[in-house]
């Protein structure tokens, strides 16, 4: 997509919190009409709208869109909103009853490329895990995504983290 769209589609974000929470139609209108401009199966448009849905309580019609925009190809466009999705997408998938899926889905995300979003993946993927009753495994990651940012204790952090999960 071009730089001007994404520059709107990141204005409109950027105002979100300024929306009055009573407006969350607004909100989803604005992001409706901003995809409205790309084609009706754009991936891109269907991960805003899904964002716009699942920002403002709607998990479940998000969820729908967020698989559209990875089965229409997100990740091949966007590596990064891809990967975005992914997460949203499990939390979604936690918040409507779902977390095994969220799981399943994010697991793999755990041996991708890293960047700036392994730790939102770690933080995802320990909240459904503690939503099927896995959360020693939850813990591990959380303490094990929060060692490197320490500014003591990494080490002690993350072997705690690896014996959570690791009894050896």
């Amino acid at each position: 997509m071009d730089r001007d769209w994404e520059e709107r589609v990141a204005a409109a974000w950027a105002a979100f919190d300024t929306w009055p929470e009573d407006d969350a139609a607004g909100f989803r209108a604005t992001i409706d009409k901003l995809a409205a401009e790309l084609p009706e199966d754009s991936p891109l448009g269907l991960f805003e709208r899904a964002c716009a849905l699942d920002s403002t309580g709607h998990s479940a019609d998000a969820a729908v869109l967020y698989r559209a925009a990875l089965a229409g190809g997100l990740a091949e466009a966007s590596p990064y909103k891809g990967r975005r999705t992914k997460i949203q997408l499990a939390s979604s998938l936690r918040n409507t009853g779902h977390a095994a899926e969220g799981v399943e889905l994010l697991t793999p995300e755990l041996d991708a490329p890293s960047d700036e979003l392994d730790d939102a993946v770690r933080a995802c993927l320990a909240l459904c895990l503690s939503s099927v009753g896995r959360d020693r495994e939850g813990l591990a990651l959380v303490l094990g995504a929060l060692a490197p940012h320490l500014p003591r204790y990494q080490r002690s952090m993350a072997n705690y983290a690896r014996a959570l999960t690791d009894p050896a």
